[in-house]
């Protein structure tokens, strides 16, 4: 890669201490800017994660969403305790202009590893923190876990329609927009490192992000009385949001529709039933269940691409719901170049996905899959002379 090219990042030593999702998240972003990524993992089986199986798939005796989120970092096996490997490991840390570790609050400070700790022998580092629900508060030891967090956090209630109960996302999204606002606040962080030479402490937990990822609703909560929202009892997508908004089933496939005046849309699929809303925005909102069932009725009678050519040249925000191979399998998807393979000495090769960035134009490639426990320890301590 060019100098011009080079990614922003690069010549940067993060120290990756955490596990399972949102700190490896959080290195995972940092790496495709060019950061160089050592893993600190137990030599006993190292990172939790290798075993968080997502299905029946394993890939050189280790999982997918590790290879996933770990690929091209390195891994230095470290064993906390063991008085030469923190010894080892303090070392390292003078060196690095990054830490991130997502410990359960407490522990860090008992292996002598926590920011203020670091600060005292490298104060130009960019420390990173992660935990479930803060530092302290009556939940700081309950289990900071994502399921969990989205349950404490409100956005489970939020989703699904009124009847059937929390629907918790299908995703740990706690975890991974925890990682991305470490991985905010560190780059922040090194910014300001670049003019005063001072580093800094960047904390998050998964219930804040989770808060933030409702700024927008919870901002209308507290400045409309407190009133709590109806999501909608029939095809809910958004519990503030009147009809058409939602997802409807066509003949062959599901159909999104967002926000498109009542009265626009009824002439566009000939709807008479929808009459008496269509001068009537407030209904739009009042009446959403009886008239998202009206529409779902209409919807049905024909395929996707029937619904498409009559509504896409008309302006309406509109899509097809796609599955994985569907999204794989479109022009929109190829066209962005958003997969690549990795591998490694001993056979493993990987299909995984490539940074969401793209820096001058250029999107980052990597090719080294994720690494063994401690493949890198030798090198590591040789370069480093720990």
């Amino acid at each position: 890669m060019s100098t011009e090219n080079e990614l922003p990042l690069s010549g940067l030593v993060v120290l990756d201490m955490s596990q399972f999702l949102s700190g490896p998240y959080c290195s995972l972003r940092l790496m495709d800017l060019g950061a160089r990524v050592i893993k600190i993992e137990r030599p006993d089986g190292g990172d939790l994660s290798r075993r968080l199986y997502l299905s029946d798939t394993e890939i050189g005796g280790d999982s997918t969403i590790f290879h996933a989120i770990n690929r091209a970092k390195e891994s230095l096996a470290i064993d906390m305790k063991n008085t030469d490997d923190l010894k080892a490991l303090r070392a390292l840390m003078t060196k690095a202009d990054v830490v991130i570790q997502n410990f359960r609050p407490g522990v860090i400070e008992r292996l002598g590893l926590d920011y203020e700790a670091v600060r005292q022998i490298n104060p130009k580092v960019v420390y990173a923190s992660i935990s479930g629900y803060g530092n302290d508060g009556p939940w700081v030891k309950r289990p900071g876990q994502d399921l969990l967090a989205q349950a404490r956090s409100g956005v489970m209630w939020l989703n699904g329609d009124e009847g059937q109960g929390p629907v918790p996302f299908g995703l740990a999204i706690g975890d991974m927009l925890a990682g991305a606002a470490a991985a905010q606040g560190v780059l922040a962080a090194l910014v300001r490192r670049g003019i005063t030479g001072k580093g800094g402490l960047v904390e998050t937990s998964l219930l804040e992000v989770l808060i933030d990822f409702q700024f927008e609703v919870l901002t209308t909560h507290l400045n409309d009385g407190r009133r709590l929202p109806k999501r909608s009892d029939f095809r809910s997508a958004h519990a503030y949001l009147s009809a058409p908004y939602g997802v409807y089933p066509a003949s062959d496939g599901y159909l999104a529709i967002a926000m498109t005046p009542i009265s626009k849309l009824a002439d566009l699929l000939a709807m008479d039933e929808l009459a008496d809303y269509r001068e009537a925005p407030s209904s739009w909102f009042t009446a959403r269940d009886q008239i998202k069932t009206l529409i779902a009725t209409r919807i049905s009678t024909k395929t996707i691409d029937e619904w498409l050519a009559i509504l896409e040249p008309a302006d309406i925000w509109c899509a097809k719901v796609l599955n994985w191979n569907e999204l794989l399998d479109s022009e929109g998807f190829r066209h962005l170049d958003m997969l690549q393979t990795v591998s490694r000495e001993d056979g493993v090769s990987i299909q995984t996905t490539r940074s969401p960035l793209r820096v001058n134009g250029v999107r980052a490639k990597s090719d080294r899959a994720a690494p063994r426990v401690g493949e890198q320890s030798d090198a590591i301590r040789k370069e480093f002379g720990l």
